[in-house]
């Protein structure tokens, strides 16, 4: 029979060949708990408040003027109401700078309108009406065709665009734009 020669592992543990001072290790366990612990913390708030974008909803929009120069300069004066809508439990929202215009497929055929800044409080409604002008705003050969046939079929799709800038509001804390 043969003897078997084989060292134990307090044998390797007395070579070192992985050195890892106690320290370090407390250092990097407080680390990675402090890391977790925010993680958390922005979860739990995340889902406690569960923030949703506003909503908003075209209520009415009145075509006074759309007509065409053979220059294809466009004229148009559009009027629109909007209804702003909160739809968030526990957050509130500064509109700082909305910029609000009217397009047809695909081409703007009004000038940015500003909406003056206003706050709205958690599930809160506000209508906003604005008038959309356009005079001598230049535009694509084929406009004129393709608003002449649409309009003949008795139908206009225009889109309403609005751009902007929101901070959100949580008790007294008031995030960035």
């Amino acid at each position: 029979m043969s003897q078997i020669n084989e060292k134990s592992p307090q044998h390797c543990a007395k070579k070192k060949l992985i050195n890892i001072n106690k320290n370090h290790k407390k250092l990097f366990y407080t680390f990675t708990t402090f890391i977790l612990s925010i993680l958390l913390l922005i979860l739990v708030i995340w889902f406690i408040l569960h923030p949703s974008k506003p909503q908003f909803s075209l209520k009415e929009a009145d075509i006074y003027q759309l007509t065409l120069s053979k220059s294809h300069l466009l004229n148009s004066s559009i009027q629109i109401t909007l209804l702003s809508n909160n739809p968030n439990q526990k957050v509130g929202i500064y509109y700082d700078d909305i910029q609000v215009y009217a397009s047809y497929k695909g081409q703007q055929i009004t000038l940015d309108s500003s909406v003056p800044p206003f706050y709205q409080d958690y599930k809160d409604s506000n209508l906003l009406s604005m008038v959309l002008v356009a005079n001598g705003l230049p535009v694509d050969p084929s406009f004129g065709y393709e608003v002449g046939r649409d309009q003949m079929a008795g139908r206009l799709v225009l889109s309403i665009k609005a751009n902007g800038e929101l901070r959100w509001k949580v008790g007294t804390w008031v995030s960035g734009r």
